[in-house]
This record gives C-alpha cells, sequence and structure tokens, in this order.
C-alpha cells in the first residue's frame, strides 16, 4: 500500500518515472558494504503494487523502474533471478546494481529479453567495470547513469579552491566563472525582470536578457 501510494502521489505531481528498489532501509549506495534486501516476496509485492499503480492510478502513465541490490547483499543468481520477477510483475525497465565484471553485465542483459537495462557506471572505483557508451550498448544496455560525476568534480573543485585561498590568499580567476557569467547562470536577469514588475517605486531597472 505504500508502494502504491508514492507512486500515486509522483504521478499526481507530473512524474515521468520512478525506481523501486528491494533494499531495507535505512537505504545506502549498493556498492558499499553490508547491503540487506527484502524477502522476495516483498521485493516482487513491492514491485507488483508499483506497476498496479501505474495503470490503474488517476496520476496517468509513467515509467517503474526496478533495482535490485541482491547482488552486493546476496549472490549474482539471487539478484538474476529478481529482476526476472520485477519484469514479470511488469516492470517498464530493470536495474541490478554494483554488477561486478562484464559477465555478469552481459548475464544481466540476457533476463527478460526486450524489457531495457540500465547500467550503473559508478565513477572513481565502484564495483562496476567502466565501460563506454558504445560497450555498453553491444551488451544490451538501453540507459546508462553516472551518479558521482558532477559530485564528484565539485567536491575536487572544492577543494583546490580553498586550497589556493590557504596558500595564496585568493583562488584563481581562471579556473571561475565570472560575477556576470555567474548570476547569468542562476536567473538574475529574469528575478530582475520580476523585480521591475512587481516594484511599486517605479524606480527598479529592468536590464536587458540576451537571447541565445
Amino acid at each position: 500500500m505504500n508502494a502504491k501510494r508514492t507512486v500515486r502521489g509522483y504521478a499526481l505531481a507530473g512524474f515521468a518515472g520512478l525506481l523501486m528498489e528491494d533494499q531495507v532501509a535505512p537505504k545506502a549506495c549498493g556498492h558499499t558494504r553490508n547491503r540487506r534486501v527484502l524477502p522476495r516476496a516483498d521485493a516482487v509485492a513491492r514491485v507488483k503494487a508499483a506497476c498496479d499503480e501505474r495503470d490503474e492510478g488517476r496520476g496517468g502513465d509513467l515509467v517503474i523502474f526496478a533495482r535490485s541490490d541482491a547482488r552486493s547483499a546476496e549472490s549474482l543468481e539471487e539478484a538474476l533471478w529478481r529482476v526476472q520477477a520485477f519484469a514479470d510483475a511488469g516492470a517498464d525497465a530493470l536495474f541490478i546494481d554494483a554488477l561486478r565484471s562484464r559477465e555478469e553485465m552481459e548475464a544481466f542483459c540476457k533476463v527478460a529479453p526486450g524489457v531495457p537495462k540500465m547500467a550503473n557506471m559508478l565513477e572513481g572505483g565502484g564495483s562496476t567495470p567502466i565501460c563506454t557508451p558504445k560497450e555498453l550498448e553491444d551488451m544490451g544496455f538501453k540507459v546508462v547513469a553516472y551518479p558521482l560525476s558532477l559530485l564528484a568534480c565539485t567536491v575536487r573543485a572544492m577543494e583546490n579552491t580553498l586550497r589556493e585561498i590557504r596558500d595564496d590568499g585568493y583562488p584563481d580567476e581562471n579556473t571561475m566563472p565570472s560575477f556576470e557569467e555567474l548570476k547569468n547562470t542562476v536567473g538574475f536577469p529574469e528575478y530582475y525582470v520580476d523585480e521591475a514588475r512587481y516594484d511599486t517605486t517605479h524606480n527598479a531597472h529592468v536590464p536587458r536578457i540576451p537571447r541565445e
């Protein structure tokens, strides 16, 4: 019932899809240790409930991704069994996290032919081999995630900038956007337009917003 209610809420809010997984709470990255998963029957029932809400609910159509962390928690065989059961329950797409070899990835892609599979290219040293988009396509994957790229690059940039401030007293501006570029990126020109629109003093300046 919680799964159906969750799917209903996101569908009514206009979301295009939802990823349902079989981890127990508290959820964590599948590439970390001590993962635990729900019993088979509960995991399949959760996906079935989500798919029933997709088909019967008032929120309209949305994509149900079904994910298993059983590779880390139990075994490859258990993970393969689960994603086949998720497909039989009506999942639109499938995902096994933390697969450990190309052979395991290929075995996953052979399950439930015709149901799209997602690969997770965890950057920087995860369990799954890093493959090119063409290699993944050749294996049979249709979707790929790069979950840490932006976060990891942001962390490294912060570290470098803090080091420059500590050592040199000021960061290297060549690695930064200008203040004007930063304001444009976060939407200040649009804010200024709204500020002028609702200004009761009639003194607000309306900037010209460049259009590409």
